[in-house]
């Protein structure tokens, strides 16, 4: 008889992230399935279910529904990278982990390749199954899809999400018990809206620019015929990511989980039973954010150095607080300006819009630039070529302006934030060209 499970929550931001934790093992291992999940059902189907019990005989497995899926709070709007990473740092909290080893499917894997490039000091290991970089299709990226199904998509979706109409990813289910069991966990997952909203985050997430900073050990995990998640983005991971090792599964299922259950679990396991530890990184993927004072020189003149250093003060004072509110990091003031680093990029440009409009009834406008990239983690101040990119960005900015990267653009899917193009630029010190975009 399989052990007792227990259903858990952990808040997070007010919203509940349900889990479950099977087994003692000393690897701490974080498991999420792609947007149709749900804690409960999935134990109903023996394959899962001994899929998932396989990795309590090694480990301590933290099964969680991701935010707006299965047992998990609902969700409304789209949510931020920040929030979802915000969602597994609380389950990691919660169960009193430090250090796990991700193991993701479809969108789970899209959002553990960001946790491990943004926390590598806490992912020990990775594990994409049927994952990919972004969904739609792109210049130099064939595999996604095209833009002009994307609405037929959702439309499908919206007329037909609960019936078990999404077998159509997995052909292995596709008998009467198992797609009556598709049908009862796509409505255990979300509602038909839940689910549209989720697709929307799905179109707009690009991680390209993210794989070179993971630095965890990945396996990359692809099903070889599936229609849905074609070879070719599993076959891109593993090119961007470095040391990555790609495993082929001689399926068409999206969910390899109920039909190559064995094949799946192995390699699981002899790559994470394999994995030694590693030191911990002076690496991490960072926003950088700089700004300055506009016009800061004129004002001290025509103010005088006591005015001035007041102004100044009351401009640290706010700037620190709303950074430490946004939960970013104060690298260090630099007279007029600042420079400071936060986990994700859309709490990063909403932090200096705040910062900028508490700053106006002062008679102040800062101008700011925002990358996202790898930086050196150097004591308590940071390095490498994202902090250069930022600076150069930041002093291309006009009075109130906020300037951001392609990158930040391509990860602050849900966050309500839009762009003006403003080109390519050159950017002093920085080598090749760089798309340069106005936060509107």
């Amino acid at each position: 008889m399989s052990p007792a499970r227990v259903v858990h929550y952990a808040d997070s931001g007010g919203l509940q992230i349900a889990y479950e934790v099977l087994g003692d093992g000393p690897l701490d291992i974080v498991f999420a399935f792609d947007t149709g999940g749900n804690i409960d059902l999935m134990h109903e189907h023996p394959e899962i279910d001994r899929f998932l019990r396989r990795f309590s005989e090694y480990g301590r497995l933290i099964h969680m529904d991701l935010r707006g899926v299965g047992l998990s709070s609902p969700i409304e709007d789209l949510p931020t990278l920040e929030d979802w990473a915000d969602d597994v740092r609380a389950v990691l909290a919660a169960v009193g982990s430090g250090r796990a080893a991700f193991v993701g499917h479809g969108y789970g894997a899209q959002l553990f390749m960001l946790f491990a490039a943004m926390h590598p000091n806490q992912t020990a290991a990775l594990v994409t199954v049927n994952g990919y970089a972004r969904m739609r299709q792109d210049d130099g990226y064939p595999w996604g899809m095209p833009p002009g199904n994307e609405a037929a998509m959702l439309e499908f979706i919206a007329d037909n999400w609960g019936t078990g109409a999404m077998a159509v990813t997995t052909p292995g289910i596709c008998h009467p018990r198992g797609l009556e069991w598709l049908a009862r966990l796509e409505r255990s997952s979300a509602t038909p809206r839940g689910a549209a909203v989720r697709q929307n985050l799905a179109w707009d997430l690009d991680t390209r620019n993210v794989l070179p900073a993971i630095q965890a050990p990945t396996l990359v995990v692809q099903a070889r015929d599936d229609s849905y998640i074609q070879r070719g983005h599993g076959q891109y991971l593993a090119g961007h990511i470095t040391g990555a090792r790609y495993f082929e599964l001689p399926t068409a299922d999206h969910v390899p989980f109920v039909t190559d259950t064995d094949a799946l679990m192995d390699a699981i396991q002899e790559f994470l039973t394999g994995t030694t530890h590693r030191a911990t990184t002076d690496r991490a993927l960072k926003t950088v954010v700089f700004t300055d004072i506009v016009d800061s020189t004129r004002l001290a003149s025509e103010l005088g150095d006591r005015r001035w250093r007041g102004l100044l003060e009351m401009h640290e004072s706010i700037a620190l607080r709303e950074i430490e509110a946004a939960r970013g990091r104060l690298i260090k003031f630099t007279g007029d300006g600042l420079m400071a680093t936060f986990d994700g990029p859309a709490r990063a440009v909403q932090c200096v819009q705040t910062i900028g409009e508490l700053l106006g009834p002062l008679d102040l406008s800062i101008r700011a630039g925002v990358h996202t990239g790898e930086v050196e983690l150097i004591g308590d101040d940071i390095g490498g070529i994202a902090v250069h990119i930022a600076a150069r960005i930041s002093a291309l900015a006009g009075a109130g302006e906020i300037l951001t990267s392609s990158t930040v653009r391509d990860l602050v899917a849900g966050s309500g934030l839009e762009f003006e193009d403003r080109g390519e630029r050159e950017l002093k010190g920085v080598s090749g060209t760089w798309r340069v975009l106005a936060v509107k």
